[in-house]
């Protein structure tokens, strides 16, 4: 682990969640949230004894609710909760996620309105750094009446049952825990359901999605410079007073990156004076969509901050009033909408990529070697490529249709429309996934243009990027085998410092 994060509820930063998916911190509580997180639980504990009907208390779950539980039973009340709730089906959330989870559900119950006990956020932060990852099925979740699957098999991990990865490893959770030396968690009256009611597993998510996109959208504004060398496009769609009478903030430092990206270029100065009067849209109008992109991806960070800092459980411990009230901030829609959101900008990403591939491997448009090889016709070059990239695009384009359009009735009609923001947020992965390819593709073709333009040079900052992917992929002289190739690039795209190299996309003052 790293440096260390010193959580204030309320105020998680988007540099810090990003530390948190990085695992690249460990995290100790502010100690001003001792006394409201005390006092909640205070007046849990008194409510429970005190012969009323609390939601999740004194009463069951859902449809369920009308039904009284004896103050013998309080405590089987929550363990049967997180039991019966663990029923996700499908492949395991990946680390970064449940790290973010883990502390995002800390970060919440800390704001003291939960009315869980210390101990038992202290057991969440005491996971994240050990790095105690629970095994959470990604599937099951509608996204109301919150994310309750995954946060039940995450939370059964706290108490011992279950399964985590520890060290690389998956094991029982009761064994990960006497290898770190924590005891397993008691639960308190409301804890389980606190545990498991919010939008932790949503945002989590959303939030990986969020910084996947980011990062392809730098490598896409670098991979579209580098086109635009192999192209011998011109530079002049970039010029800053296009933009500014626009006035999107998005598309202004798109455009200002790509002249930056651009500044130098030996082959953007030996056609300045060409007859080529406008290039295709997939060149020229790059800081119109990749500027949209970014505002797109703005906009969805910005809720998303927000509801990493939200209390998202039911019903809410109102200590101060002495009042328990019940609503429905654990319904997810902010979050179904701002994963929505990122996922038309992954879609846009990869279609603008796959479409400056086609124009580079096709002769009329490109003025190169059909399909960027020297001897087209006994050799392919990077024709099939292109293919790939043009089905992943399609397949991106399927994805990203709305998932919050979407709602169906669960608990016998009495959580009757729900978010779907689990499976909206989670789709993100696979769309990023699907862009790291046509991205890379695209970088592999525009590399082999500018090599086919020698002794031509493009720009000093091009100039680094196209050394640092030769490390990793080799100029194609003839025919060879690139699914080898293809997966270098994405492996290359995901390691290689793109948004550093732009001087950064959200974190920028004219966007955040």
């Amino acid at each position: 682990m790293g440096d260390r994060i010193d959580l204030m509820p309320g105020r998680l930063t988007l540099p810090q969640l990003r530390r948190i998916a990085a695992g690249s911190a460990t995290f100790a509580l502010d100690p001003s949230a001792d006394g409201p997180v005390r006092a909640a639980a205070a007046l849990v504990e008194q409510l429970a004894h005190g012969g009323g009907a609390v939601y999740g208390v004194t009463t069951g779950f859902g449809k369920l609710a009308q039904t009284r539980i004896a103050e013998s039973q309080l405590e089987q009340l929550q363990l049967n909760l997180l039991r019966s709730h663990a029923v996700g089906v499908g492949s395991p959330l990946p680390d970064e996620v449940i790290r973010l989870i883990l502390v995002l559900k800390a970060a919440s119950l800390a704001r003291g309105y939960s009315g869980v006990r210390p101990e038992t956020i202290a057991q969440l932060l005491a996971f994240a750094d050990h790095g105690l990852l629970p095994v959470v099925p990604g599937k099951g979740s509608v996204g109301a009446s919150g994310d309750l699957a995954p946060l039940a098999h995450l939370s059964l991990a706290l108490i011992g049952e279950g399964e985590v990865r520890y060290a690389g490893q998956v094991m029982p959770a009761r064994t990960a825990l006497d290898a770190v030396g924590l005891k397993p968690l008691n639960l308190g009256p409301k804890e389980g359901l606190a545990l498991i009611n919010g939008t932790q597993v949503s945002t989590a998510l959303a939030l990986a999605g969020l910084f996947s996109a980011e990062r392809l959208l730098a490598a896409a504004l670098v991979a579209g410079a580098l086109s635009v060398d192999a192209a011998r496009g011109t530079d002049t769609p970039f010029d800053p007073r296009i933009h500014q009478v626009r006035g999107q903030p998005g598309q202004k430092v798109a455009a200002e990156v790509l002249r930056d990206l651009l500044a130098g270029s030996a082959i953007r100065a030996s056609h300045a004076d060409c007859d080529r009067v406008q290039d295709p849209y997939c060149l020229r109008c790059q800081p119109q969509v990749m500027g949209a992109c970014l505002d797109q991806l703005a906009s969805a960070a910005t809720r998303l901050v927000a509801e990493s800092n939200a209390v998202s459980d039911n019903p809410l411990v109102f200590a101060e009033q002495g009042e328990i009230l019940s609503g429905g901030n654990f319904h997810a829609e902010p979050v179904a909408f701002a994963a929505d959101g990122i996922a038309l900008a992954l879609a846009e990403i990869g279609n603008m990529s796959e479409r400056r591939t086609a124009l580079l491997v096709d002769p009329v448009m490109s003025f190169l070697p059909a399909f960027l090889v020297k001897t087209p016709g006994i050799d392919s070059g990077f024709m099939m490529a292109q293919v790939t990239a043009a089905a992943l695009a399609s397949e991106n384009k399927m994805l990203a249709h709305p998932a919050s359009v979407d709602t169906i009735p669960t608990s016998a009609n009495q959580e009757d429309h729900v978010s779907m923001a689990t499976h909206a947020a989670r789709r993100l992965l696979d769309m990023a996934d699907n862009v790291g390819s046509i991205v890379g593709i695209e970088l592999m073709a525009a590399a082999q243009g500018v090599d086919l333009l020698a002794p031509l040079k493009t720009s000093p900052k091009l100039t680094d990027v196209h050394a640092a992917l030769r490390e990793h992929v080799a100029p194609l002289d003839h025919d060879r085998i690139m699914a080898p190739d293809i997966a270098a690039a994405h492996r290359f795209l995901h390691r290689h410092p793109f948004v550093d190299l732009i001087g950064g996309l959200l974190d920028r003052p004219e966007i955040a």
